[in-house]
This record gives C-alpha cells, structure tokens and sequence, in this order.
C-alpha cells in the first residue's frame, strides 16, 4: 500500500473514505465555512462615525462615508427602494436610516418561485455622529436608488488649518 491509498480523498481507491457531499465532516466544514463568511462580512471596522448598530448584514444596505473639507457625505444604496420606504432621523447625535424592502411577488398569485436571492424584509442602520456636525443643516436626496445624505460641519470645523512655527531650543 502506497501512501496515496491513505489519502482520504484518493478517488481512486474504493476502500477509503470518500471525500463527497455524503461525508459529514464535509457538511459541517461548509457550514463553519459559512459562519465565518458571516461574521466577518458583517463586522465593520471602527470609524469616526462610530458604527453603533448594524442590524442584520443581509438587509442593511451598503454605505460609503466621505469626508469633505465642510461636510460629510453618506451615500447608501438602496436599489428597488422608492423614497416613501426609506426614514431618516437623529437623535442624541445618533444618524438612524430604517426603511422596508418590500418583495415584488404578490400574495394570490400562480407564481411558484424557483430561487430567490434578494433580500426583503426591515432595515436599520445607526452611526454615530462626530460632535463636529450641524445637526439641524443635514440634507438628504435619493437618485437612481442611492440615498446621498449630506452632513455638514460646524464653522469653527471648517477653520483652515493654521501652521505653528517650531523655535530653536
């Protein structure tokens, strides 16, 4: 016997276990595989807007955070949305969007879908606003199923940065 023969995912040898989709250690491998997938793709790494809760990954919406020299641009894709589903607040320096993706298929009709890969269903996302915002100036507009949320900064953020001369010891 060869050490190949030994290998349990040698095809070849019909007396040692075979590596398929019947093997359990096979299942439960992908299942972890999976789990993993899952956390980390919904893990965020912290910000300066401070990720406070991210609800279920799957339904949250994807969000870009740009710093401008006077503002901060949130831009989140919400495609298949309509305005109408989408909330906007803050509170306590909390930005909370929430919003409802409804599904397409109408309860009553012969409709036997075969796969379905979106997601439907509540969302929420909450980000923690820096103490350098105005509040009451944020604007938002929703264009091609983005949702562009501008937050501008107080005055006194957007001073220019003044150079301090070093002197000789």
């Amino acid at each position: 016997m060869s050490i190949r023969d030994m290998v349990p995912w040698n095809r070849h040898s019909s007396n040692v276990a075979r590596r398929d989709h019947q093997d359990p250690f096979d299942s439960l491998h992908r299942e972890m595989d999976r789990l993993f997938e899952d956390f980390f793709t919904g893990s965020r790494l912290p910000t300066r807007f401070g990720l406070a809760d991210n609800g279920l990954q799957s339904l949250s919406p994807q969000v870009d955070v740009v710093e401008k020299k006077s503002d901060y641009i949130i831009s989140a894709e919400l495609p298949g949305m309509d305005e109408d589903d989408i909330d906007v607040t803050v509170t306590d320096g909390v930005l909370t969007l929430t919003g409802e993706k409804k599904t397409e298929h109408t309860e009553g009709e012969e409709d036997n879908p075969v796969r379905i890969e979106r997601s439907y269903g509540r969302f929420q996302r909450r980000f923690s606003l820096p103490p350098d915002v105005d509040v009451e100036s944020i604007k938002a507009d929703f264009s091609k199923g983005v949702l562009k949320l501008t937050v501008p900064k107080l005055p006194e953020a957007q001073e220019k940065t003044r150079k301090i001369s070093i002197g000789k010891g």
